[in-house]
């Protein structure tokens, strides 16, 4: 059973859509905690299924590596096989990174390596493209420039609002995630090959 730390900042869709998938006995792994960098509304979803939570400011630390080191402090006691960022909008420091890799992945709202950052969906219809995508990948100390796990093209609808574009991204988004973390715990991805 692979265990799962996932770190959010917003509502959690993500989050839920795992937590729905851990309720499957046969789902070969669990969310042991949900962490944030600052109150999020997706603990609520947390609560809702019985995983413990904690946050971990920035504001609180007097610089972004001595966070990153209090944030590591806060994943490892649940000892994860994996460290989800799903919708978690801070860039982890280089040492953090170095702690977790290759058992730290993130989702994206893009193509990768198309419209990397955090305005992916917006940097999209700004581009006049006719689709993007989303992605899941291994983080590394670039912006969103890991390896690729699992991707998928989404069409750019004529017209298309920034919301109503990452309204369609989301469920494939989600659907690409809980595949992965599927995959990687039944052994068909191994991260250190990646």
């Amino acid at each position: 059973m692979l265990s799962l730390v996932v770190l959010i900042s917003g509502g959690g869709s993500n989050l839920r859509a795992l937590l729905e998938a851990s309720e499957d006995a046969e789902f070969p792994a669990r969310v042991v905690a949900v962490g944030a960098d600052r109150p999020a509304d997706g603990f609520e979803h947390a609560e809702h299924f019985g995983v413990p939570t904690f946050s971990v400011a920035l504001s609180a630390f007097d610089d972004r590596d001595a966070w990153g080191d209090a944030l590591l402090e806060q994943v490892r006691v649940w000892q994860p096989d994996l460290v989800v960022l799903s919708g978690f909008m801070k860039l982890l420091p280089p040492r953090v990174v170095a702690a977790l890799a290759p058992n730290l992945i993130n989702t994206h709202p893009a193509y990768l390596p198309e419209f990397p950052g955090a305005h992916a969906v917006r940097d999209a219809i700004a581009a006049g493209v006719t689709e993007t995508g989303a992605s899941v990948i291994v983080v590394d100390n670039g912006v969103d420039s890991g390896p690729i796990i699992a991707q998928e093209r989404i069409p750019v609808l004529p017209g298309d609002t920034e919301t109503e574009l990452h309204e369609r991204i989301k469920p494939v988004e989600r659907r690409l995630l809980v595949q992965a973390i599927l995959d990687i715990a039944n052994g068909h991805i191994d991260l250190k090959e990646l």
